[in-house]
Parts: C-alpha cells; structure tokens; sequence
C-alpha cells in the first residue's frame, strides 16, 4: 500500500489498546486510548515498523506504529507512541461494504483486508464454485477452502497480472465505470479493478479436517489433519514437492483437554515447528534424514513443560441429587476450575503481544517490546 510502511505482525481486535514496553520485566504504558463509540469498534489491527533501506516521504513513517481497521470500513494508521492518526484510508467501495479482518501477503510489504466469510461474490462462486468457505492471501499464494476440508493454491500475483482490468494508487484521482473520485477518500474508497473471468491454473490441492493447512519450513513442507473427525488432535508434515510424508511426521499428542492443542510454523522462518499442548510445549525442527539428503525428518529440539498440582476437592461429598460421592479424580489435561476468559499471545520478533478477553466481551491487549539489559550482555 502506497506511503504506509509496513512491518511483521501483531493483531488485535477490539477499541482498547495500551502500548507497553517492558524494559527488566517492568512494563509501563507509554498510552491508553479512550473508550470510543461503537461506530469506531476497530475490527483488527497489524503492528507496523519503519522498512529498512528506504526513503519515505514524511518523518512519522520512521516510527513504529498501528495500523487498525474500523467497523465503519476505515483504515487508519495510528502512532505507537501516542495513538495519534497519522493516515486515514476508506475501504469499501462499490463492490464491497464490510471488510473485517486485516493479514499480510507479504511481511512488511503487502497487506490483506479480507470481508466477512460469507460476503464471497457471486461472480467469484462461479469461478471457483459454491462449497468455498473461506479465502487467504500469503506469500503471493490465494488459499481457497471448500466445505468438505478440501484446500486449493493459486498463484495470486499471476491472478493480479492477468484480471486486473486498471492499476490504481492512494489518492489517485479517477474517472471509470461511471463513478469519480479519489482513491481511498469518502465515500468512493477502493474501486473494484479485478474480474476474474476464468478459473486460474491450479498449483496444489489438499484435503485437511476443518480446512486446517499451514505451509512453512526449507525445503517447503505443509501440515494437515487427515480429513476425518477421528483423526482430529493429529497432524501429518509432508513435503510440498511430493506430498511425502516426513519421517516421524506425524504428531500426536494424544491430550484430552477442554481445548485441543495446536501447531504451527515458527514466524521466524527458521523452519522450525511449535507444537503447543495443555500442559506441553514441543519445539520441532525439520532436517535430512542421515545419508538420505532427498529426505526429511521431524527431530525435536527441546520441550517445555508445565508442571501443575492435581489439587481434587475432597469437600463436596454429596451431590446435588443426593448421591454421596465416594471418589473424585480429574479426566481432563487442563484444570476446568482455573479456565477463565480467553488468552492470546502473539510472538513477532522482540515483540510480545497479549490479548485479553474480558467479562461482557470486553477486550484489552498489550504490546511489550523486549529489550537487552546491556549490562547483563556484557
């Protein structure tokens, strides 16, 4: 997006942020913004930093900052030391009203305002078909789930080359398909240059219980669930050159939680994988298997566990109905007793964001930035 710099990500997704910095583990807030009205609800947000090795036109893109998408459709790009707007961009245009979620393409270079899943056009429908559930935007790939678990690749940017029907810039002013205005301004927002006429070529397909697919490591791999609700908590790795399954990929933690465990590629693009459960936490790493560098293999690199005290309460020996208990035990991995309000964190980098759900769908997040304590590097 012209004149805004971008950076690694970190989202949010309501109107209360604080930004903290957390210098010897004592955070302080460097703002709090105010309560504001529902109309200016902030939907999500991406974490922005200054791009390296480029000149940009005004002093404030140097610095950090946010850039947050409203529930009216705004696109603004907040500073990260005072929650000032720097730049203020309308979305939706004439072929769409609502757009809700916010990703990169392209780390710190291309960025995706995606609408509700259910809003797909119906043009896009015959192209791609009517079972499509939803659709992504990562590395220059279109990720298109269907309702049966299957997912297809695409090649975006040979998508944008080809069906695009006239470039256009920030703040460009135009004059096409009967409508004037000014690109990004109200109430013109974004014109809607894309029609696709045809269904581009296919690259890979996939099927994944719950459309669950992931792509990372060197050389390429994926992750996926077998595509049946048996296999659910199950994740095989395998090669996006041959669809090979790795040597011991697959994954299998076997937990009964209130909440099932997940995985993921590290962000770093170490290849790395992190394999979170309950109370576990698997840290994994692709290499080649020994005298077989045509082969790889999923090795653990270390683990962290969460040691918890089992504590039954022994008090309540009768229930409600009248029976005497004789026996309690828990079943479940997790303590229901201590489940509270969800929890997200986010890792990017020296960043650390938590987002935090409170009672009556309150939410608050919580930037930190880890910083070096010089004295204890030396």
């Amino acid at each position: 997006m012209p004149g805004m710099p971008v950076s690694p990500s970190g989202r949010t997704s309501d109107s209360s942020e604080r930004l903290c910095v957390s210098i010897a583990q004592s955070p302080r807030i460097l703002y709090q913004k105010s309560k504001c009205a529902k109309s200016e609800k902030i939907e999500d947000a991406l974490l922005l930093e200054c791009p390296l090795g480029e000149m940009l036109p005004s002093p404030s893109d140097y610095k950090s900052s946010l850039i947050v998408l409203t529930v009216q459709n705004w696109l603004l790009r907040l500073s990260a030391d005072s929650g000032e707007v720097l730049e203020k961009v309308y979305l939706a245009g004439s072929c769409c009203k609502s757009f809700r979620y916010l990703c990169w393409d392209t780390p710190q270079e291309v960025m995706v305002a995606k609408t509700v899943q259910n809003k797909l056009p119906a043009a896009a429908r015959q192209i791609f078909g009517n079972s499509v559930t939803d659709v992504a935007a990562s590395n220059g790939i279109l990720i298109v789930m269907y309702s049966m678990g299957l997912v297809r690749l695409y090649n975006f940017k040979a998508i944008l080359e080809q069906f695009m029907e006239q470039p256009f810039d920030l703040g460009q002013e135009f004059n096409w398909n009967g409508q004037v205005g000014v690109v990004g301004k109200y109430p013109f927002g974004l014109p809607c240059n894309i029609k696709i006429t045809d269904t581009p070529p296919l690259l890979f397909e996939a099927s994944s219980l719950e459309n669950a697919f992931q792509i990372g490591g060197y050389p390429w791999h994926y992750i996926i669930t077998p595509n049946k609700k048996k296999h659910k908590g199950v994740f095989h790795i395998c090669s996006l050159k041959d669809n090979a399954l790795a040597k011991n990929g697959i994954q299998d933690m076997k937990c009964c939680s209130l909440e099932p465990d997940w995985i993921y590629f590290h962000p770093d693009m170490s290849g790395r994988i992190i394999h979170v459960g309950p109370n576990l936490i698997k840290v994994l790493k692709l290499k080649e298997v020994k005298n077989h560098t045509d082969q790889m293999e999923i090795a653990e690199d270390f683990t962290i566990v969460a040691n918890r005290e089992n504590c039954v309460n022994n008090t309540v020996t009768v229930t409600a109905s009248g029976r005497v208990v004789k026996k309690r035990f828990n079943l479940l991995d997790d303590d229901p007793e201590q489940e509270t309000y969800s929890h997200e964190v986010y890792f990017d980098k020296d960043l650390v964001l938590h987002i935090e759900q409170k009672p009556n769908r309150r939410f608050s997040c919580y930037v930190y930035q880890m910083v070096c304590d010089s004295a204890k590097e030396d």
